[in-house]
């Protein structure tokens, strides 16, 4: 391959030919990795193949015109080239409304400018150009300038939970929507603006111990294991399903040795699963013609063909698991990993009640994280989903709809202080030559998904609107390579998506940041996610809280990140020695040193605030080094954090309960129990005690100190949509 086939074939695709790691390390694209991603991709081997056909693909558009045109607010205007002087044009809105118009007297062959009309309205459209006999239908995007952002509001906090690790007398061993809203009603009492989740996506019923909400079955639909069952319409009356649930041994072991500390997915599974049959069997024999059948009636038809594929999914997926252990699709017989072929139809109708009933589970989810969402709503309080970057596999998502993804890849991310040989993270990224042929129409349905009942969505790696790091299959990590997305369209789309669902959004820009993109992600009204441990000058120190973005949620650490006492304590540098993670024992030195440098650095950052007298050091760190946590030091951190100019401090439970461990060890998958801990605490226990409205006091009068400092520097300054 010439070097200027192999640059021009990469640029085409948006493909980078080299980047560099955080350690400064320049990492040349090869060969064998494009010839690899264009297989991916569903291109020919040979790139000057590869070059022909998109050229063909390019040259078939009539009028210059692409599959997709996106106009975002206030551009009217696009350009054409008229194959002949007179061109006739409509546009038909979604509502079916239609407008029309003509230009004559083009130059033919020449591009020209097509003004639409102003008042064209937001929304997805249909564009039709006309030159005799010459046609061609675009999809017409007509997005806001920027994302959801709420004026005005005096709520300036929130609480991020891990929703599976909440503990209360009544679940059954894994926190659900009840545990949900009644948080949420505790938090909107102590004048929180929300309630932030780990991903609730649906993972696999029959395989529950495929349990990490970053590596879901399908990320349009929810897990049922969270549904509460004791809340399902029916259970109540229904003495059978009650016994099903009451005489389950595993709620006595609730608070009994490991099941204290961790959620058993398995055994909760066999808790739920027949409470739930038994359920969905009462609702069929007695509901279908009532208003409840109804409603269950008008949810399939809502969800369409996306809700049938899942349930169809899950049918199979459980046959053939029971039937020869044949966990991934990738297994089954062939007819059935197409999921239009004649088998799979026969399949799921000869299997409609067991179909009905993952439809009846996702019924209920959808229903009871609503009422969750009402809960918080009434006190003044928003939910806070999040959305995962990618879809297992295995997964109904990848199954459903196999064109959309490069299964010959997987996202991942460069060497960094994290993992020095990068990470695989096992999960096929969209082809984005796929994405845009279908008018991004699998985007716009995924963030409707995710918004639902959400006032807020955190996207999980929003770099991922502007490129994805491509790890071709079989090839180390660290040999990956950045593949760019249409980030222009794909902003404009999430700003419609945010507006109509009035969703606020953030964008976790963690990482390696393109130059430029936390400015583009701003001006699209997208909040970026800053983090104590990140945000340093060129020396290393702490920010200063003034030095924080007004577009921003302020937070100490992410799921992936220690706690602020696992942090002060090293925890998790204790783990990776533990785990042998480290690549050698200098750089395992190395992270014990810079976090003796930190404990003093952020001691200094918060004696600078006036939070914490430098005569208390010595009761945090000894002479030598050693450090003791108390409870003290989390108070300062999370005060100053509001003392922040970001609009949104984000704050964990496990930092109000004084956890030590984090959620995840990123590098671990069965070493380190991800995803498993439950709360040291249960909810009735952490509202009894009053921490959530001690915090909320500590925010509070956070607030006011920086407040009361901002009014006597900046007097008189308007309120500007980017401040509290």
């Amino acid at each position: 391959m010439s070097e200027s086939l192999y640059a021009d074939l990469a640029r085409r695709l948006g493909i980078a030919l080299r980047y560099h790691d955080v350690f400064g390390n320049i990492h040349e694209t090869s060969q064998e990795a494009l010839r690899a991603l264009l297989d991916a991709l569903d291109l020919p081997p040979d790139p000057a193949a590869s070059l022909r056909l998109i050229e063909e693909r390019e040259r078939k558009i009539p009028f210059g015109l692409p599959p997709v045109v996106v106009l975002r607010e206030p551009q009217r205007e696009l350009f054409v080239s008229a194959p002949r002087g007179d061109l006739a044009w409509s546009c038909t809105f979604e509502t079916g409304e239609e407008i029309s118009g003509a230009l004559t007297g083009l130059p033919v062959g020449e591009e020209t400018a097509l003004r639409l009309p102003e008042a064209l309205p937001e929304g997805y459209h249909r564009l039709r150009l006309e030159a005799g006999e010459i046609a061609a239908h675009s999809s017409l995007i007509v997005a806001p300038a920027s994302s959801h952002v709420p004026q005005g509001s005096e709520r300036s906090w929130g609480l991020l939970c891990q929703l599976y690790g909440l503990k209360s007398a009544r679940n059954s061993g894994i926190g659900d929507f009840g545990d949900l809203a009644v948080l949420a009603r505790e938090l909107g009492r102590n004048h929180a603006a929300v309630l932030g989740t780990n991903p609730l996506h649906a993972l696999f019923w029959s395989e529950p111990r495929r349990y990490s909400p970053y590596a879901p079955s399908d990320r349009r639909w929810i897990n049922p294991l969270y549904i509460d069952v004791t809340a399902v319409p029916g259970f109540a009356e229904d003495g059978a399903a009650r016994a099903l649930y009451e005489g389950e041994p595993h709620l006595l072991r609730q608070r009994e040795g490991e099941a204290a500390q961790f959620v058993d997915y398995s055994a909760v599974a066999r808790l739920k699963a027949p409470v739930l049959e038994a359920l969905y069997a009462r609702f069929r024999a007695g509901d279908h013609g009532t208003a409840r059948g109804v409603a269950f009636r008008e949810f399939e038809k809502e969800g369409g063909e996306a809700l049938a594929d899942f349930a169809v999914f899950e049918a199979l997926l459980e046959h053939f698991t029971r039937e020869n252990g044949n966990f991934s699709w990738r297994l089954w017989p062939q007819p059935y990993r197409d999921p239009r072929s004649r088998e799979v139809r026969e399949f799921a109708q000869a299997h409609r009640d067991r179909v009905e009933f993952y439809e009846f589970l996702q019924w209920e989810a959808d229903r009871q994280l609503g009422l969750a969402a009402a809960a918080g709503r009434a006190a003044g309080l928003e939910i806070y989903r999040d959305l995962a970057v990618g879809s297992d596999p295995d997964g109904a998502e990848v199954w459903s709809d196999q064109a959309l993804f490069a299964t010959g890849a997987a996202i991942g991310a460069p060497p960094d202080l994290l993992a020095r040989n990068g990470q695989d993270w096992g999960l096929p990224p969209w082809n984005p030559l796929v994405l845009r042929e279908r008018g991004f129409a699998p985007f716009a349905a995924l963030l409707r998904a995710n918004m639902r009942h959400a006032g807020t969505l955190r996207i999980d790696h929003v770099m991922s609107l502007f490129r994805l790091f491509w790890i071709p299959k079989g090839m180390p990590a660290k040999e990956g390579v950045y593949v760019s997305y249409p980030f222009a369209e794909l902003l404009a789309i999430l700003a419609l998506e945010s507006r109509r669902a009035r969703s606020m959004v953030i964008g976790e820009d963690l990482g390696t940041v393109p130059e430029g993109l936390r400015q583009k992600l701003r001006e699209g009204g997208v909040l970026s996610f800053r983090v104590l441990p990140f945000e340093r000058d060129a020396e290393g120190r702490f920010l200063r809280p003034e030095s924080y973005p007004p577009l921003a949620a302020a937070a100490a650490e992410t799921h992936d990140l220690a706690t602020i006492k696992g942090f002060w304590l090293g925890r998790d540098i204790a783990w990776r020695r533990r785990l042998n993670l480290y690549p050698d024992e200098s750089s395992a030195e190395a992270d014990a040193s810079g976090r003796n440098r930190d404990r003093r650095l952020l001691l200094e950052a918060l004696a600078a605030e006036g939070l914490l007298p430098r005569e208390r050091f010595s009761d945090f760190l000894s002479p030598s080094g050693e450090p003791s946590y108390h409870r003290d030091l989390a108070d300062a951190v999370i005060a100053y954090l509001a003392r922040s100019r970001s609009r949104l401090l984000l704050v964990a439970l496990e930092d109000v309960l004084e956890e030590e461990e984090q959620p995840n060890l990123p590098g671990t998958i069965d070493e380190h129990p991800n995803w498993r801990r439950r709360t040291r605490l249960s909810l009735e226990e952490l509202i009894e005690n009053g921490e959530i409205a001690r915090i909320a006091a500590l925010i509070r009068n956070a607030c006011a100190a920086r407040e009361s400092g901002r009014e006597s520097e900046q007097p008189g300054q308007p309120f500007d949509g980017d401040q509290w």
